[in-house]
C-alpha cells in the first residue's frame, strides 16, 4: 500500500514522501494517528508538488546534517564522575548524560536516541562515542570522564 506521510515517522520516512509499507502497518498505526493518507489515482496529482517541497527540504537537512557533522570531528565533551578502584564508575553514562552535556557546552540539541553507545562506559578516560544525526551520517565525538572533585 502506498501512503504519504502527514508528519515525520521514525524508521519510516520524512513529511511528504510517498512510501510503500504493508496494509496492515498503514491500516492500524500511520492512517488512525493521522500520521499518513492512503495514495489514490484521485488525490496523487495533489501531492506532486509538496513532494517537490519535500525534495527541497531533504536537501536544506542534508546540508545542515553534514556542517553538523563537521563540528563534530574536533569535538570533546568532558563528565565529571564519582569514581572508585582507581578508575571504575559508580554505574556508567547514560545518553541522556551526554545530551544534556553537549547542550550545556557546545548548545548542540540532539535526543536520547540519536547517541549510540556500542557498550556501557563504565571506566574513566577518553571514550568514543557515535552520533546518529541521519541514516547515513555518523559522526564520532569524545567523551572524556574524569574524576568529581568534592
Amino acid at each position: 500500500m502506498r501512503v504519504f506521510l502527514l508528519k515525520d515517522v521514525e524508521k519510516v520516512g520524512i513529511s511528504g514522501e510517498i512510501i510503500k509499507t504493508t496494509e496492515g502497518f498503514a491500516r492500524n498505526y500511520l492512517i488512525p494517528k493521522k500520521l499518513a493518507v492512503e495514495v489514490t489515482d484521485k488525490n496523487e496529482a495533489s501531492f506532486v508538488n509538496r513532494i517537490k517541497v519535500v525534495e527541497n527540504r531533504k536537501e536544506v537537512v542534508a546540508t545542515k546534517t553534514s556542517m553538523l557533522a563537521e563540528k563534530f570531528k574536533n569535538l570533546q565533551i568532558t563528565l565529571a564522575k564519582k569514581i572508585h578502584n582507581g578508575d571504575q564508575l559508580y554505574g556508567s553514562i547514560s545518553p541522556k548524560e551526554i545530551v544534556d552535556e553537549l547542550a550545556k557546552e557546545h548548545g548542540i540539541k540532539l535526543s536520547n536516541s540519536q547517541i549510540v553507545l556500542e557498550k556501557a562506559i563504565k571506566t574513566k578516560g577518553v571514550h568514543p562515542v557515535t552520533i546518529k544525526l541521519s541514516k547515513t551520517i555518523l559522526p564520532t565525538l569524545k567523551v572524556k570522564i574524569v574524576p568529581e572533585v568534592i
